[in-house]
This record gives structure tokens, C-alpha cells and sequence, in this order.
């Protein structure tokens, strides 16, 4: 992975960008790319890029240019069929001076224009300038995996992969949150793109390819999920059995974990969390990672959410040279304001930051790109959400049924504060809207209806600015039309992959925290051939009954230890609320939490606020904090961190380092126009 961003005048009569803008927009992004920076500069455009090289170290310096030095590329992530295409151009007849997949990208833009993108396998947010045509084209990948975020300010574009950088730029451009992204995040527990909490930054949608100009500016998807219809009238449902799907998933995960290994050229890694998921990619990238192969664990102070056991388990069955990190509740509270810092957004859980103490690990071994298992659960329903909303559609078709309820039973074995222990409170909290069983959005209506109680604590501007709003019926009345069509379990997984997923799980859980300490996260069950196969499975294959990615564990078995199979999923958590409540709290949770910093963000209220702080304290004792205490104290917590890092203290580039591509085109392009 890499930092990209970029500044493009919309009008032929506007000053050329700053160089000075650029270096600061490269500076921040230091992070992401601590090996090289580079500028290319022209009388319309400039692209800024840091490199962490992992595919051609020694000649993928960019900005890259075509041939002709008229079409230039910044680009972030990886292609990992770029072999197959680099086959393709040369047998059409381009030349290629580098074997890196920059190039191979480039080269397949002049060829088969926006439709290139519709060929990749990979992960990827990229910027062509046409310095010809004037053309500037923003593509991102599939998933979202590689942020990019775009401003419209003085009549220039500015995009970057992340904000910081934006605002790094220039110091006139607004900074300030905007409050359809808050009601989005303290209801869907992420912005949904184009949204961010940003006022006048977006985000480019994920599998999206956005095209400037000549004063104009188009959009389009170049790619959409396509699950089986249930009317079966379609053609994408695989239609062997169970077994035959077996053989099919296993071939397709070894072919995905193996492209991710050898298309590298570093050592790969692996993060092991002891589920099934990770031991799995461990035990497939195990095969390929040649003689020496380090996994990578979290481990927690609190025993209810280790899970060294199964991480052990599995290194000793790889072979693995296998590393921990262990994370108490003052670890997190300590290293927060960095987590938000990266994370660019308020976040409801403080789970992303163990995940930046192990990406300090990774990099502290010498290791750039990790394997991951993220994506399995959405891909192979593994959440806890799919098995509930089957559970509650069952007991809506005959909601008088004492029996159907019961089954309610066996969600959320793992959580010491289970909501299904205490029955009648669990058949009134999970029987909410249970007439509405059909609706689209049911079985995510419960998370988002104890989400969106946070935004209680809003001020009295705030709920005046996002009192009209609906984030949910806004979110659903963009669903496609083929949505219907979809069977329920499609659906939810559908709703998932748009919001949770795409926004927060691979957002501030993955390429922030990763890319905090310049390690790229590569994500097997989020390959182009898996996601295809895996959304043409039948339900029943995925989800069996009540049992969970039914045919990812009939994959493993053969491979991965018994005890990693059988064992009840127990999804990532961390410690939340009393992380920060505690006597020895660090002292900026005071200041952040404080009514003059309250009144300065101006988005929760100072005496509801208190309240809160007042309830956590006192129960410090209890062992934990309830749901929707701990969303509040964390949610708050992350957005007056942000207004001080973000909007209070306005983030600027560093200046450090040295240029690897310095590249001025001014009096040129003076000539070609």
C-alpha cells in the first residue's frame, strides 16, 4: 500500500498547483509510505505519491508516466492478476520499461479505457491525469479496502488517500464535521460514501470510477454484487452439491491466498487471531510463504477476550515463527488519540486499537504485508447478525409462537452480558418490529435502533441539523432495484458488506490501523473469484440451519486443527468504556470530556455528557459497562479527539525527506495545449 493525493485545477485559467501544497500532502502521508515520495507537476495538475515498496523495489517509483510521458499514475494497493494482464498488453503490443503493476495499470487504461478496472483482481484506489485531454480519472476497489477522499475548493480538486492530507494542503479549506456523517456513523456505526464527517470531503464510492473533465464530472459503478434470485430465473446460482462447492471454495481460497504471497516482493505474514477464519488463511499461506513464515497475535490482559489457546494452537500446526502482543485496558486508553487520529472518524468500539499495537509488532519484525481473514464472515455469513435474523424472520411468520423465541437461545454464547439471558427482555428487545419480517433492513433493525439511542447525548444544534434526517430510510431507499429480488440472507449480507464492512471493519479496524505503522493488509476472502463464488452458493450452504460458514468449515477440516473447527464463534472484541473510566484514565479524557471542550465541538451536550461519565464511574465494579454505555463513552470520546486533532488543531505535512521523481512539466504542456 502507498499514500496517493493530488491537486487538479477545474478551469484552464487557474493557477498551477503549489508544489509546496504537494510536498505537504505528501509529508503527511509519511505513514503510508515511508520509502519514497515522489511529485509530478503540471500547468493543470499535480499528483504526490509515498511509496512502500512491495512489488518491484527497485524501479515502481511513482509518479509513472506512459511512453509517451502525457498519461501519469499515483496509485495505492495492489493488482494481483497483473501478470495475466501484463500478458494481455504485450500480445495487443504495448512495451514495458518496469515490472511493477503501476504500469501494468496504466497500460491497460490506454487500452481499454474505464473498462481496465472491470479486469483487476485486487485492492486499490488509483489517480490518472490525461495531461492531454485534461482528464483527470479516480478509480476504488470493489470493497473500499484503499481509501480515497476528494474536496472541491477554490476551483481545484484536491484528493487524497486520506483527509489529512487535504487539509494539509491549504489551510482555506473548511474544516469542520458535517452532521449527516455523524448521524450516519452514531446510527450505522460508519459513513456511507460519498457521506464523511467531514464537511465538503467525500469519499469515493467503493468499486466506483469518477472522471473530471472539461468542466464536467461523471460516475459510475464499474462493479456490483449479484446474488441468485429467488424466483431462479437467473443463471448465478451454482447449482452443484455441497461437496462439489467444498472442492470449489477450497481451490478457489488456495488459489487467492497464493496470489497475495508470491505477487509480493517481501516477506508475507499473517495475522492469527485463533478463529477459524485467520487459521485457516494461516494454514493456506503456510504452503506458499517458502521456509520461513511469522504469524502474528493479539493477546488481552482481560480473559474474556483472549484467545492465546487457539492462536498457539494453530503457530505450533503451521510451523509458524509466531509473535504476541498482550493489551491491557491502559494500553488502549493510552495509544486512543493515535487510533482517531488514523482512523479519521468517530469509531464505537475501541477494537481498533489492539489492532494498531499489532501492526507496530508486524513492523517491528521486519514484516510490510500481513494475510488477514477479514471478509469471510460477510462473504460465508458468519455473524451472529445472520443467524438472529433468521431466527426472528422464523418467529415473525408466526409471532404468537412460545417455541420459535426460544431459539434465540443460541446467539451470543460469548458475551458475559448476553442480551438473550434474560428471556422476556430478550424477546421484547429482539421482537421489536418483528410484524415488519419481510422489510428490507430487518435484521440489521435491531444494532441500528441501539446505535442511533447514542445520539440522545446530542447537542440541541445537533439534533436541530439531523432532527429530519433518517439515515436508515436513506440508506435503504438507495438499495438496487435487484435488492428484492435477492433471497433474505443475500439481502443482509448485502446491507452488511455496503455499511459495517466496507466502512468501519476495513476502514478504521483495517487499512488505518495497518497503514499506522506502514504495513499493507491483504485479504484472501475479499479476492474477485472467491466473492464471485461465494455469492452464487446457496443459502443453505453458507448459513446451514443455525450453523455458521457451514461450508468454510467443511473446507478447513481437513486442514486446520479440530479444536479451531469446533469451536463457537467468538467474534474480535476489545475492552470499550472502562478503558477509560478508571482511576489512572490519562488525563486527556478529562480535557476531551471537559464542558469547555464539549461546548467548543458543539456536538453532544455537556450535561448529558456528565451523566454518562457519572454512570460509567460508578460502575467500574460491575466487571463492564452496558451496550449502549459503552457505544456512548467510546463514540464521544472519539469525536471530541477528532474536533481537537482535526478541526481545533488543523493537521499539517511534514516537510522531511528527500524526492525520488521530481517531475516539472509546466513549459511542456504550455506547447501540447
Amino acid at each position: 500500500m502507498c499514500g496517493i493525493a493530488g491537486i487538479v485545477s477545474l478551469s484552464a485559467a487557474a493557477a498551477p498547483p503549489s508544489r509546496d501544497a504537494l510536498i505537504r500532502m505528501a509529508g503527511a502521508l509519511t505513514h503510508r509510505g515511508p520509502d519514497e515520495r515522489g511529485l509530478y507537476r503540471d500547468r493543470r495538475a499535480g499528483l504526490a505519491h509515498a511509496r512502500l515498496s512491495v512489488v518491484d523495489l527497485s524501479s515502481g517509483q511513482q509518479p509513472l508516466a506512459d511512453a509517451g510521458d502525457t498519461t501519469w499514475i499515483v496509485f495505492n494497493g495492489e493488482i494481483f492478476n497483473y501478470v495475466e494482464l501484463r500478458e494481455k498488453l504485450v500480445a495487443l503490443g504495448h512495451r514495458f520499461r518496469t515490472r511493477s503493476d503501476t504500469e501494468v495499470v496504466i497500460h491497460a487504461y490506454r487500452e481499454w479505457g474505464e473498462a481496465a478496472f472491470e479486469q483487476m483482481n485486487g485492492q486499490w484506489a488509483i489517480a490518472i491525469w490525461d495531461s492531454v485531454a485534461s482528464r483527470l480519472v479516480l478509480s476504488r476497489d470493489r470493497f473500499g479496502i484503499c481509501p480515497l477522499h476528494y474536496c472541491e475548493h477554490g476551483g481545484r480538486l484536491y484528493f487524497a488517500s486520506e483527509v489529512k492530507a487535504i487539509f494539509a494542503a491549504d489551510a482555506g479549506i473548511s474544516r469542520a464535521f458535517d452532521p449527516v456523517g455523524l448521524d450516519q456513523t452514531f446510527t450505522l456505526w460508519t459513513i456511507v460514501p460519498p457521506q464523511s464527517v467531514f464537511r465538503g470531503i467525500k469519499e469515493l464510492k467503493p468499486g466506483h470510477v469518477r472522471i473530471y473533465e472539461n468542466g464536467t464530472v461523471r460516475e459510475r459503478a464499474f462493479w456490483k454484487p449479484s446474488y441468485p434470485e429467488i424466483s431462479g430465473l437467473n443463471d448465478g446460482q451454482f447449482t452443484g452439491s455441497l461437496n462439489d462447492a467444498v472442492e470449489e471454495v477450497r481451490s478457489a481460497l488456495e488459489a487467492a491466498t497464493a496470489l497475495r504471497i508470491v505477487s509480493a516482493d517481501v516477506p508475507v505474514g499473517c495475522y492469527l487471531s485463533g478463529g477459524l477464519d485467520s487459521s485457516l488463511v494461516a494454514t493456506l499461506g503456510r504452503r506458499f510463504a517458502g521456509e520461513r513464515f511469522q504469524t502474528f497475535s493479539l493477546r488481552f490482559a482481560d480473559a474474556e477476550y483472549d484467545e492465546t489457546r487457539f492462536q498457539r494452537l494453530v503457530a505450533g500446526a503451521t510451523g509458524s515463527e509466531h509473535h504476541e502482543v498482550v493489551v491491557s485496558r491502559n494500553d488502549i486508553a493510552e495509544i486512543f488519540p493515535e487510533v482517531i487520529y488514523h482512523t479519521e472518524r468517530p469509531i464505537l468500539r475501541t477494537a481498533p486499537a489492539p489492532l494498531f499495537l499489532l501492526s507496530r509488532l508486524v513492523r517491528e519484525h521486519g514484516i510490510k504485508v500481513v494475510l488477514t481473514g477479514e471478509g469471510a464472515d460477510e462473504m460465508f455469513a458468519g455473524y451472529d447478525l445472520f443467524r438472529e435474523g433468521k431466527v426472528r424472520r422464523f418467529w415473525g411468520r408466526q409471532p404468537a409462537s412460545t417455541r420459535r423465541p426460544r431459539l434465540l437461545d443460541r446467539l451470543y454464547p460469548y458475551l458475559s452480558r448476553s442480551p438473550v439471558h434474560q428471556q422476556a427482555m430478550a424477546r421484547q428487545f429482539f421482537g421489536r418490529n418483528i410484524q415488519s419480517h419481510d422489510a428490507p433492513g430487518f435484521a440489521h433493525d435491531t444494532r441500528w435502533h441501539t446505535t442511533g439511542a447514542v445520539k440522545r447525548l446530542f447537542s440541541a444544534d445537533m439534533r436541530a441539523e439531523t432532527g429530519q434526517r433518517d439515515a436508515v430510510s436513506e440508506l435503504l431507499g438507495r438499495l438496487p432495484a435487484e435488492f428484492s429480488r435477492w433471497g433474505s440472507l443475500a439481502q443482509d449480507q448485502f446491507i452488511e458488506i455496503e455499511t459495517l464492512m466496507s466502512g468501519y471493519l476495513l476502514s478504521s479496524q483495517g487499512d488505518r490501523m495497518l497503514m499506522a505503522h506502514s504495513i499493507e493488509g491483504r485479504f484472501p476472502f475479499l479476492d474477485d473469484e472467491v466473492v464471485k463464488l461465494a455469492n452464487s452458493l446457496p443459502a443453505a450452504y453458507k448459513l446451514a440451519v443455525l450453523d455458521e460458514k457451514h461450508v468454510l468449515k467443511r473446507v478447513a477440516q481437513p486442514i486446520v486443527p479440530p479444536e479451531i473447527v469446533a469451536r463457537k464463534k467468538q467474534p474480535y472484541r476489545a475492552p470499550n468504556g472502562l478503558c477509560f473510566v478508571a482511576g489512572d484514565a490519562p488525563a486527556y479524557v478529562q480535557e476531551a470530556l471537559s464542558e469547555t471542550a464539549l461546548r467548543a465541538a458543539n456536538v453532544f451536550d455537556p450535561k448529558s455528557v456528565t451523566r454518562l461519565l457519572d454512570k460509567c464511574r460508578a460502575r467500574t465494579g460491575d466487571g463492564d459497562l452496558s451496550n449502549s454505555d459503552n457505544m456512548a463513552l467510546v463514540g464521544v470520546l472519539s469525536t471530541q479527539l477528532l474536533h481537537q486533532q482535526f478541526i481545533a488543531n488543523c493537521p499539517g505535512g511534514a516537510r522531511t525527506g528527500t524526492l525520488s521523481v521530481d517531475i516539472e512539466r509546466e513549459h511542456r504542456e504550455e506547447v501540447l495545449a
